[in-house]
């Protein structure tokens, strides 16, 4: 009793000094609070104000060029990278330019887009065409509005995911260049191309069955603490921490001794790296020198109940999960799932209400792309806890280069025999005229 006494009085005696000084941190309080509510509502205000346009791109049927032809698309059309001063970010509420790369599978139909801010439109089309002059670009309905936007509801089935780097994101995942796709071969049917097995899953599809994948991008503004000096870095920087922290263990420093010049510090360094972490530093310091954006991965998986049964709809669930396997390193990178709109158990959410909440907010994220500059309703991670009744699930974003990004985004060759891949014939297509100069 004696010690719950002393507890509740020095409890008592701190909120008396905090109450005491609240007139030195309520003002800052207030002002950090203030500072970040208008931020929201400049940055708000300039998107609602943006112009998107859905291209959507038919691959011609003879692809020569492999995945290296979109990393130049992502680095001259995609990578608007630039300083934003206070009046842009805190008056005008700029944001970075993000574009979202979408492979469809509607009802077997496998289609690619480009979703763009319309500004950016003739730029896009243009490099699409310097790479793949037989291709066509045109513009596209927006696909995810035709389904009923209460989803899940009476008629349809709902269901989304994200996935995130499981490891740290200087860490490669499995690229093309892993596959030998940036050799050049005559030989089509030799060819391994990760994202095969991707069209052949959205081409198996049936009858009112639907699988988006999505993966919204924007160069790299992604920032980390550093340990090193206490501020904030780039993700260039955070991947040489990395490597510092990995070769810290087989690091010798070597001191002059007492009495001598320069004792105050070490004369020489030794790093014995073992072969296997002098492997994974190699791969990291290759990763850091192509161009880096930020990615958030989104799946949404929708059906139509009066053609799909809820057991049918879950054998396409589960399918889909298991999407980007194939980009897995084991002594690299890979991708898990995150904010899956599922509950480990019924115990978990016994009424249905804050699932069907989390599915129907998976949905909307989809349709508006976000990712980056989250309303405020959004931009809170509740603790795990209060989570369970009002879910929050903050999306997750991880910085790939633009290789590990064409990896996961470009037009297959002949090696991918889908039928219902559309595609056009490469002699009849040809670039339109009157293309921006």
């Amino acid at each position: 009793m004696i010690v719950f006494s002393i507890l509740g009085a020095l409890i008592s005696f701190l909120l008396f000094i905090v109450g005491k000084l609240a007139f030195v941190w309520a003002p800052i309080l207030l002002m950090y609070i203030g500072f970040n509510l208008w931020h929201h509502f400049v940055t708000e205000r300039f998107i609602l104000g943006m112009t998107w346009t859905l291209l959507e791109i038919e691959v011609p049927r003879d692809v020569e060029k492999g995945p290296m032809a979109m990393e130049l698309i992502f680095t001259n059309a995609l990578y608007h990278a630039s300083y934003k001063g206070l009046w842009e970010v805190w008056f005008v509420g700029a944001p970075h330019f993000w574009f979202s790369l979408e492979i469809v599978g509607i009802e077997g139909a496998v289609s690619f887009y480009i979703r763009t801010p319309s500004r950016i439109r003739d730029l896009l089309e243009t490099q699409i065409y310097a790479q793949y002059p037989q291709a066509k670009v045109r513009e596209a309905e927006d696909y995810s509005l035709k389904v009923n936007y209460n989803a899940p509801d009476d008629d349809w089935h709902a269901w989304g995911t994200e996935f995130m780097l499981s490891e740290h994101d200087a860490k490669p995942i499995r690229t093309y260049v892993s596959y030998g796709l940036d050799k050049p071969s005559d030989k089509e049917n030799l060819k391994i191309d990760p994202l095969t097995p991707t069209i052949e899953f959205l081409g198996s599809l049936k009858r009112g069955e639907q699988v988006w994948i999505q993966h919204v991008i924007r160069p790299s503004k992604k920032d980390y603490h550093s340990h090193a000096t206490g501020g904030h870095i780039g993700w260039v920087e955070e991947a040489n921490e990395e490597i510092s922290r990995m070769s810290a263990p087989y690091t010798q420093e070597f001191f002059i001794k007492p009495g001598q010049a320069g004792e105050n510090g070490p004369v020489g360094v030794q790093i014995r790296l073992p072969d296997m972490v002098a492997g994974r530093v190699k791969k990291i310091q290759e990763k850091i020198q192509k161009l880096g954006f930020d990615i958030g991965i989104r799946v949404m998986v929708v059906a139509e109940k009066k053609y799909v049964s809820f057991d049918q709809f879950k054998n396409v669930r589960n399918a889909s999960r298991l999407l980007f396997r194939q980009y897995a390193n084991p002594d690299g990178n890979s991708f898990v799932m995150v904010n899956g709109a599922y509950f480990g158990g019924p115990y978990s959410d016994p009424t249905g209400l804050v699932l069907h909440k989390v599915q129907h907010r998976m949905l909307n994220r989809y349709r508006l792309r976000m990712f980056y500059h989250l309303p405020v309703w959004y931009s809170i991670e509740y603790p795990k806890y209060v989570s369970t009744f009002f879910p929050s699930r903050k999306p997750k974003i991880g910085v790939l280069n633009v290789e590990e990004l064409a990896t996961l985004f470009h037009f297959p060759g002949q090696v991918s025999q889908a039928p219902s891949f559309k595609r056009i014939e490469s002699k009849v297509a040809k670039p339109p005229s009157n293309l921006p100069i």
